[in-house]
């Protein structure tokens, strides 16, 4: 099996340094972006790529990293290592609050699309509240499952506490939770729908269950390449448009495109993709939600949430896009 995932990434990893056209043919320096490991939610960047989108909207892109958990794309951001890249709306908006990097989102990417797994035969796990003095694992502190799941947790009057949470990259989790080292997790898409497909696991709750419709990742820039390249922005800008477009309306081509940039099989793709919203429209009422949340929870401190949106999303370029 580790030989397997290994030649699956092996694969993408050739794919990923394969599709960008050369600097010296361009002539243009390329946008340096990155993406979450295995995550369908990001589907919208591969389309683009494979489609040649970037390139017809006149920018180069360059896959800079692929990473485990938004966290350590932020972290990345704060390096001045990454112009943009495709990211969980929490982790960015708590990288900004913190001033740990300093991005800006210029378009949604997906809503909804995570769950909570739980061992198939577990049936001393029926509802949220049994998870009290178990140990549950998210992809990291911040990250968009991470908030999911204290939301839910407080929600349901069940003090954080009281349940063990513990940071885990996804691609480990169902392993973890076949062989007892985890009672539950909370992953993106495509996890929850591979633990399915394998017969480890099953949904305790979807993501919906959990925030209907909440904002899950975003297409961020740094603030900084932003300022001083707007119309490189805005290109890539309207190929993640036209990319998201081309998801909604030719599904089973998208469908192959996810098995690709995942590495996973063609029934577990298609479920993932069931349960997430592709959509480009930028969610302000959401990410206020995160904002009051996360500084609920002590994660960030924001004297003044209106203007701290305001800066963080930046609607001007994507309404230039949709009305040229």
């Amino acid at each position: 099996m580790r030989a397997k995932i290994l030649l699956i990434w092996m694969i993408a990893a050739l794919y990923a340094v394969a599709a960008p056209v050369s600097v010296a043919a361009s002539g243009k320096t390329p946008v340096r972006m990155a993406v979450l490991q295995t995550d369908i939610h990001q589907l919208a960047f591969w389309v683009a790529r494979e489609k040649g989108l970037f390139e017809r909207h006149g920018v180069q892109v360059e896959l800079a990293g692929i990473f485990r958990a938004g966290p350590e794309i932020m972290s990345a951001f704060g390096a001045e290592s990454l112009d943009m890249a495709y990211v969980g709306e929490a982790p960015s908006t708590t990288a900004v609050a913190n001033r740990a990097a300093d991005v800006v989102a210029v378009a949604q990417v997906n809503t909804e699309g995570s769950a909570l797994v739980i061992e198939k035969m577990d049936d001393r796990i029926k509802t949220i509240t049994d998870l009290i003095g178990r140990t549950v694992a998210v992809p990291g502190h911040s990250t968009v499952q991470d908030f999911l799941l204290r939301k839910a947790l407080a929600t349901h009057n069940i003090d954080i506490s009281n349940v063990n949470i513990m940071v885990m990259k996804p691609p480990e989790m169902i392993g973890a939770l076949r062989t007892g080292q985890i009672d539950a997790f909370v992953a993106w898409e495509p996890h929850p729908s591979k633990s399915a497909t394998m017969g480890v696991g099953k949904n305790l709750m979807t993501s919906a269950e959990m925030w209907a419709a909440h904002p899950c990742c975003v297409l961020v820039s740094s603030a900084e390449f932003l300022k001083n390249n707007r119309e490189a922005v805005k290109s890539v800008l309207k190929a993640h448009v036209e990319a998201t477009k081309f998801i909604l309306e030719n599904r089973e081509e998208a469908v192959k495109i996810g098995m690709m940039s995942t590495g996973m099989d063609e029934e577990t793709v298609r479920r993932a993709m069931e349960t997430v919203t592709f959509t480009y429209d930028l969610n302000i009422a959401g990410e206020k939600e995160y904002v009051q949340f996360l500084s609920e929870i002590g994660y960030i401190r924001v004297p003044d949430i209106d203007r701290f949106v305001d800066r963080f999303i930046q609607e001007d370029l994507l309404k230039e896009v949709l009305n040229p």
